[in-house]
């Protein structure tokens, strides 16, 4: 696997891969979810490209990014063994030089959810996938079904502004309870490790519930009785999937989608209606 710091040199490894190039962008502190998309990559295009760098642009204030969890060298022997041919690990320099000013604004699929709760995050999502994209020129990305709001947001993106590369979501990958593997996973106590299954049950409940012929607010007020004590929600609704906006009914191609809070830890998980 080859390495690159810079974009310079990122973009001349780039030039001379086999094509179609598939792209897996990380933050690190890798999973087997992100392993995930890297081996689906490797199946469907003739060279694999990843990149790790906890990007600042899409954290609050009084968020975690200085205590986002880093293991460079255990995710560059993941990413080697999976097959990856080029890891793109640059500086916050390489991304954002001195003056840097320009932004790529998500629009109204970026604001609500996760974009009504942290107003900044799609903005710094949207920016540093852009510059992605243009430093690894893929033919496809692959992302993670967890982050279902990102992934729509990213969509828009790319077929807003004409960007040729296509994206791949790839299933959420689970721990054996149910849990939606993160790297944020690893923040829980025990209690709250032990506890934090419960958000996937109580969108399956939800699920049941109307598919049981309840109306939305009924089977939400139902579900919401599945969430550990221990957690806070911060939202639980059916959305349009390529939208986000609400809708009454489990009309597909739609999410359940929830956020809850165990402790000082923000998970995020959804189910999709096809």
């Amino acid at each position: 696997m080859q390495i690159a710091t810079t974009v310079r040199h990122a973009r001349a490894f780039f030039d001379v891969l086999p094509r179609p190039l598939g792209f897996v962008p990380t933050m690190g502190a890798l999973h087997e979810g992100h392993l995930a998309l890297v081996h689906r990559a490797r199946e469907a295009c003739a060279s694999v490209a990843a990149s790790v760098f906890v990007n600042p642009l899409q954290f609050g204030p009084g968020e975690d990014l200085e205590k986002y969890p880093r293991d460079p060298e255990a995710d560059r022997a993941k990413l080697d063994a999976a097959g990856v041919d080029v890891l793109f690990l640059p500086a916050y320099e390489a991304m954002y030089p001195s003056h840097f000013s320009t932004y790529v604004d998500a629009g109204t699929i970026g604001t609500r959810y996760e974009g009504a709760m942290r107003p900044t995050h799609f903005r710094g999502v949207t920016t540093v996938v852009t510059k992605l994209l243009n430093v690894v020129r893929p033919e496809v990305m692959f992302l993670g079904q967890k982050d279902a709001q990102q992934t729509a947001v990213l969509r828009k993106m790319v077929a807003d502004l004409d960007v040729p590369t296509r994206i791949e979501v790839v299933p959420t990958i689970r721990e054996a309870d149910g849990l939606a593997m993160s790297s944020r996973n690893l923040y829980l106590s025990h209690n709250e490790r032990a506890a934090a299954p419960t958000l996937h049950g109580t969108l399956q409940a939800l699920r049941t519930a109307m598919e049981g012929g309840k109306s939305k607010d009924e089977a939400i007020a139902e579900a919401r009785t599945c969430l550990s004590p221990l957690a806070h929600l911060d939202y639980l609704d059916v959305v349009d999937a390529n939208t986000f906006e609400p809708i009454e009914e489990l009309a597909p191609p739609a999410f359940i989608i929830g956020a809850a809070r165990f402790g000082a830890t923000r998970l995020l998980d959804n189910l999709w209606l096809q």
